[in-house]
């Protein structure tokens, strides 16, 4: 009887940008194939990625996330190369996958595993900025029925179908805060500027382009990161200042807004402060320099803090017509030692 060789291969690490058309996933073997062989990919999981058997790849045992990803050598048993071209990989896709080779009576021939790491691009910015890009550029040839669709995790950020953005598709938190290139056609670059970055826009993007038939092109994924100034004072300070230093010019007919998690704490519109709308817990607790429309000093300064003060403060700069013109977070933390003050961050008017 003819005893079974089990061959452990060590594992290789293979790394890619989030972005490209496909990465491979190298398995060879000098183990002699069978016709009867079958070879089998899983992911950590134990999920099935892409099974060869009976001469041909097997789609329906094949995980749902992994359907029409996947593809092997035709001539595999031939050349003993086993190899697994994933196409579109994304974060999600980052595991270590196993490539399992069996004869037909099921003993394992052949084991190796293939870690895989996705690098997802990422961009910082800081609470305060008129705007932040999210790159996204293919060497794909687009074209004029292409479809681009930016989501998050929770939905559709922008949508460009038709020669044109589609904004009725957007979710209602990005209506008016992205834009693409005119010229997306001609020179490929996908990439989505958002306006008036928060801390609440921090999120995983991905840029999917679509053929007129539906099938995927390309996908990459951009992470954004909104850094939000922090402050912490000791408690008993007679005062904090919430910074915000703007830079352009300040029409007279500007308003200038600061809220909190429970609503306003300080409105300055049509030349003065605006008392009554405040919030009853920051009556007379309230201040902003009386020159701000000339200086762009924007900053608040809160009287007599308290833990219940500790929270994110949005400063929120409108035109006229109630267009944001600017918008800044500062977050003001417990009342431990007095900590360095980080310098407040310039934001543009247009």
């Amino acid at each position: 009887m003819k005893k079974e060789v089990l061959l452990t291969v060590r594992g290789d690490k293979v790394e890619v940008d989030s972005g490209v058309e496909s990465v491979q996933l190298i398995c060879k073997t000098t183990v002699f194939l069978p016709k009867d062989a079958k070879v089998e990919w899983k992911d950590m999981k134990n999920r099935k990625v892409h099974v060869y058997e009976n001469g041909s790849d097997q789609p329906e045992e094949q995980e749902q996330d992994y359907r029409g990803r996947t593809k092997m050598n035709e001539d595999l048993l031939k050349t003993g190369d086993l190899s697994l071209t994933l196409k579109h990989p994304t974060e999600s896709d980052t595991n270590t996958y196993t490539c399992t080779l069996y004869n037909q009576q099921g003993n394992i021939l052949m084991k190796k595993e293939v870690l895989l790491i996705v690098r997802v691009h990422k961009v910082e910015v800081d609470s305060g900025r008129e705007s932040v890009q999210l790159p996204c550029k293919t060497l794909v040839q687009v074209s004029k029925d292409i479809k681009v669709v930016w989501k998050d995790k929770y939905g559709k950020v922008h949508v460009y179908e038709n020669g044109s953005d589609q904004p009725e598709e957007q979710e209602q938190d990005y209506r008016d805060r992205t834009k693409m290139k005119k010229d997306l056609l001609k020179t490929g670059d996908l990439s989505l500027t958002l306006k008036y970055p928060t801390e609440r826009d921090n999120s995983t993007y991905t840029c999917t382009v679509y053929s007129r038939e539906g099938n995927i092109l390309m996908k990459k994924e951009v992470e954004l990161k909104v850094r939000v100034q922090k402050l912490e004072v000791d408690s008993g300070v007679e005062s904090v200042q919430l910074p915000f230093k703007a830079t352009g010019n300040l029409p007279e007919d500007t308003k200038v807004e600061w809220k909190g998690k429970y609503g306003k704490v300080h409105v300055y519109e049509n030349g003065s402060d605006q008392p009554e709308e405040q919030e009853q817990a920051y009556r007379d607790r309230t201040k902003m320099n009386e020159d701000l429309l000339k200086t762009g000093d924007l900053s608040l300064t809160l009287k007599h803090p308290t833990d219940g003060d500790t929270q994110v403060y949005t400063c929120t700069v409108y035109s006229r017509e109630g267009n944001i013109l600017m918008k800044k977070e500062v977050q003001l933390k417990g009342y431990g030692g007095l900590e360095t003050i980080q310098l407040p961050q310039s934001g543009q008017v247009t």
